[in-house]
């Protein structure tokens, strides 16, 4: 008896279209195409996770730069002292610190400073 496997290619197609839905041109209704887009996507999307984190750790540098300079310091200079010191506070949680609760952030730098 013959086994015809049309209702999974269908299934199959439809999955792989779906997950091109909004693509320009071919890529969104050409199932070849639309293969080759989401392999690329994929990768594009990867890349874009790793440059996500790369630009986030930028804009913590920032906010702690100014923070920092606002309490008579630099940023480097209060990075290298907090690196001497060993402390467990990374760039992430200096950053929120620094913005939503600058009195407990100035304490930071003082007691860092002071600790020379």
């Amino acid at each position: 008896m013959r086994v015809k496997r049309g209702t999974r290619h269908i299934t199959h197609r439809k999955n792989l279209l779906s997950k091109t839905k909004g693509y320009r041109w071919g890529r969104k209704n050409s199932v070849k195409l639309a293969h080759e887009a989401i392999l690329h996507a994929g990768v594009h999307a990867y890349t874009g996770r790793k440059l996500k984190k790369r630009s986030n750790r930028a804009v913590w540098n920032v906010s702690i730069n100014a923070a920092v300079r606002m309490q008579g310091t630099t940023y480097s200079k209060f990075i290298h002292v907090l690196k001497k010191n060993k402390s467990d506070l990374n760039r992430k949680v200096l950053s929120e610190i620094a913005q939503k609760h600058p009195e407990a952030f100035t304490s930071i730098v003082a007691t860092v400073t002071t600790s020379k």
